[in-house]
């Protein structure tokens, strides 16, 4: 089971912070564009997103045996106008930094990522359409090679 908290930090002063906690022990701030000290809900959506597909392709990576040195996910996201405001689009950009990664290993974690691993993904995906690309930053023994950029076809 997932847990999680919210505490109003002051709740006398009629600001709207936050302090959240999560069942595993963690700690951090979650705030408005009014109050600016932390991160807002939906922002935690996107980097949610990125962590869980970051994990899972990193992992998939690791398996294949790729030579991986550095590695990336930016998420951008596109909301609805009218509350709720949920995620309509979503960009994922993926970066691989390695010495001879693979493309195809590359492209096969992703893709398993986004169709079968990543739960903040299957949840997202419920109302937002993806499109995910990729680059391979290839690094020879202290040099910086070449990028090498793709899209994804994940069939969303």
């Amino acid at each position: 089971m997932i847990e999680a908290k919210v505490v109003l930090t002051q709740p006398t002063r009629g600001g709207r912070q936050f302090v959240a906690g999560t069942g595993s022990g963690h700690h951090f701030i979650l705030d408005d564009d009014q109050g600016k000290t932390g991160a807002k809900p939906i922002e935690l959506v996107a980097v949610a997103l990125a962590g869980c597909t970051a994990f899972d392709v990193i992992n998939i990576l690791r398996k294949k045996r790729q030579d991986v040195t550095g590695y990336e996910v930016r998420v951008e996201a596109e909301q609805a106008e009218a509350p709720p405001q949920v995620f309509t689009r979503v960009r994922i950009h993926h970066v691989v930094k390695g010495h001879a990664v693979d493309k195809r290993a590359v492209e096969e974690a992703i893709r398993l990522s986004e169709e079968k691993y990543c739960s903040v993904g299957a949840m997202v995906q419920k109302t937002a359409k993806f499109v995910t690309d990729y680059e391979i930053i290839a690094e020879e023994a202290g040099v910086h090679g070449a990028t090498e950029a793709a899209a994804v076809p994940v069939g969303h």
